[in-house]
């Protein structure tokens, strides 16, 4: 037993269980790279994962007393019944909620373990901590903070308790940086000796997290796709901080990557949408609202708006070519991926064929409408990425919009008056007909008019979204 026992804590044999859980942590990342390969390769995350954590626990002094135990295995028991209900029961719809409030998790655990080493390491003016291992703590407080609190705010304006558009208060740039000062001040004054436990929770963790609250307040929720990329991010970059804090292998890799993914992705998106990050942060780009034209009516200025039946709709569909359905938010609201599915294979069995075009920024999260087709198990090899399927749409003969406004707004490449001009969109005008799917003339998430709606190759379906593609698959059926 006691050999067996100096065995399990062998530091080599520790380094070991980390090596295999870093190479476990980079397969399961790599399966993430793929709609086919995600479930398996969370599955191997989740196995490193594991064996990090029993690694951890292994590490001689990890577990002293039976007490230190009790509240590990309380805590797990804790976790395990929040989180698996939570997991089981969220819908579709609100999958980036529960991403925005898992990260933020993630980055206020880091801020607390923050906390609890500067408790741990100066009990009085004497400490031991180094700077080798105090600075990237405090570095880990303050990113923590700020990810924990900004995810909080983003989970309320996703889960509209907040409004989506933007929130700003005078002076809201100044505001910010006086706050920024204040956080990093504190945490040089620490590393500088001056052992504060007020500094350390005023200066450092509440500072960061109003920062957090006022960082995120200003974005509007076309925005928040970004957002979400970048407070994970942050989650990583805090974390891979406390794994160098704590000397963790697997928790400095582990961070790293996460930090280093999430940092690739808000570039990715920021690109796509032609913004760059600064500016996403600075905020106040949109909120939604209605437009002064009533559903069927039209616009002065812009035209009349031509309304449609799932009939007629159904009628063009099947006699098609190729259809690219472009589906966006208004598809996860009404939940309507499904009824997307069985029209699809309506139009399958009559000779159409079928694609879906996805725009990186398309719903709340990264990815969300590929999760949502997914789960209504449309073939992967239908996805088609906004620069795959941007060439097709000129031999398209009928693009189905669901819900998708800002991503398909022509204004984009046509009106240099715009908010959105410069922002690389899925090129619907250029098909021979386009089909829109909304339920009224209401602006999107961006809090603009979209010109594509009054083209006179554009035809509106207004209704729920998931009712009125029901209608059309069975008028296609009974063709």
């Amino acid at each position: 037993m006691v050999l067996a026992t100096s065995f399990l804590q062998d530091n080599n044999f520790i380094d070991a269980l980390y090596i295999l859980a870093v190479i476990l942590f980079i397969l399961g990342l790599r399966g993430l790279s793929g709609p086919q390969s995600a479930v398996r390769g969370n599955k191997i995350a989740a196995v490193g994962m594991a064996i990090a954590v029993a690694a951890t626990l292994l590490k001689k002094g990890v577990l002293p007393d039976g007490e230190t135990l009790l509240l590990i295995v309380v805590g797990i028991a804790i976790g395990t019944a929040i989180g698996i209900p939570a997991a089981l029961r969220v819908k579709m719809t609100q999958i980036p909620q529960m991403v925005a409030l898992f990260n933020g998790v993630g980055g206020g655990a880091v801020a607390l373990i923050a906390w609890a080493e500067y408790r741990r390491r100066f009990p009085g003016a004497d400490g031991d901590w180094t700077l080798k291992a105090e600075i990237p703590s405090l570095f880990a407080a303050i990113i923590g903070s700020i990810s924990f609190w900004g995810s909080n705010i983003a989970f309320a304006k996703l889960q509209e308790i907040l409004p989506g558009k933007p929130i700003k208060l005078p002076g809201q740039q100044l505001l910010n940086l006086l706050l920024l000062v204040v956080a990093v001040g504190s945490a040089i004054a620490l590393a500088a000796g001056v052992h504060s436990q007020a500094l350390f929770v005023l200066g450092i963790l509440v500072a960061a997290g109003v920062l957090g609250n006022m960082v995120v307040l200003p974005i509007g929720g076309a925005d928040m796709p970004v957002v979400i990329s970048l407070l994970n991010a942050f989650t990583g970059l805090s974390a891979a901080a406390a794994g160098i804090a704590l000397d963790n292998f697997a928790l400095i890799v582990a961070g790293t990557i996460v930090g280093a993914s999430g940092s690739i992705l808000t570039n990715l998106m920021a690109v796509a949408m032609n913004r760059s990050v600064p500016s996403i942060i600075a905020g106040g780009f949109g909120g939604g609202g209605e437009l002064p034209a009533a559903a069927g009516g039209g616009d002065a200025d812009r035209g009349p708006v031509r309304s449609t039946s799932a009939q007629d709709v159904a009628i063009q569909l099947s006699y098609a070519r190729q259809v690219v359905v472009v589906p966006g938010y208004g598809m996860a609201v009404a939940q309507a991926q499904h009824a997307v599915r069985e029209l699809s294979r309506a139009l399958e069995s009559k000779g159409v064929e079928v694609r879906f075009a996805i725009h990186p920024v398309a719903g709340r999260m990264p990815g969300h409408m590929n999760v949502l087709l997914a789960e209504a198990d449309v073939p992967y090899d239908q996805l088609k990425e906004m620069d795959e399927i941007n060439p097709e749409f000129g031999r398209t003969d009928v693009s189905l919009i669901i819900g998708a406004n800002d991503v398909t707004n022509p204004a984009a490449n046509n009106d240099p008056g715009s908010p959105i001009y410069g922002m690389p969109i899925l090129e619907v005008n250029r098909s021979s007909s386009v089909i829109v799917l909304k339920r009224s003339m209401s602006s999107g998430f961006a809090g603009i008019d979209n010109p594509l709606f009054y083209d006179p190759k554009t035809a509106m379906l207004f209704g729920d979204a998931r009712a009125s593609v029901s209608a059309i698959t069975s008028e296609v059926q009974s063709l």
